[in-house]
């Protein structure tokens, strides 16, 4: 194993993982908390148009690219440390579940729901509705990828750590 590749994987890993917590960090603390205060119909205006914006070759390489690899990442350190290992490895599967599922079977699903809306057509009951339906199932999910990818950053610090030691 040629260890510029492992060390590449190690540090590209923590970066966008890194990344993704501070993406979700900082949504879950400054962006919903100001979405939230907007009127519904310029609430739903808003999400359509962020989910629209944030679907682009830079954020879904740095979003995704951790659940590869992570995985990677634990594979080559499989002889190490067994605690770095251990904790590389649990990284991975936290990501993949808290920020890969959750992102394709929580949280796409919602914003697929908003984005089919033409929302300049709602009655304001069905724009209420919506908001409804929407805001507080997606901000449940997305609280769990912040934990998420919180922890899996933290583990790979600790990873790193120990396979120092």
């Amino acid at each position: 194993m040629d260890i510029k590749i492992q060390t590449i994987v190690l540090m590209l890993g923590i970066l966008f993982t890194g990344l993704t917590a501070g993406l979700c960090f900082t949504w879950s603390n400054a962006v919903t908390p100001g979405l939230g205060r907007l009127d519904n119909l310029t609430f739903l205006k808003s999400f359509q148009s962020i989910n629209r914006a944030i679907i682009n070759r830079s954020f879904l390489f740095v979003f995704f690219g951790p659940v590869i690899l992570l995985f990677l990442n634990a594979w080559f350190f499989r002889g190490a440390n067994q605690i770095s290992f251990l904790t590389f490895l649990i990284a991975a599967l936290v990501f993949f579940v808290g920020i890969g599922l959750i992102t394709i079977f929580g949280n796409v699903p919602l914003n697929e729901m908003i984005d089919k809306v033409n929302l300049d057509t709602l009655s304001s009951i069905e724009i209420s509705d919506l908001r409804r339906r929407f805001e507080k199932p997606w901000n449940r999910w997305h609280l769990k990828r912040t934990i998420a990818s919180s922890a899996s950053f933290a583990l790979l610090l600790i990873g790193l750590i120990y396979s120092k030691l």
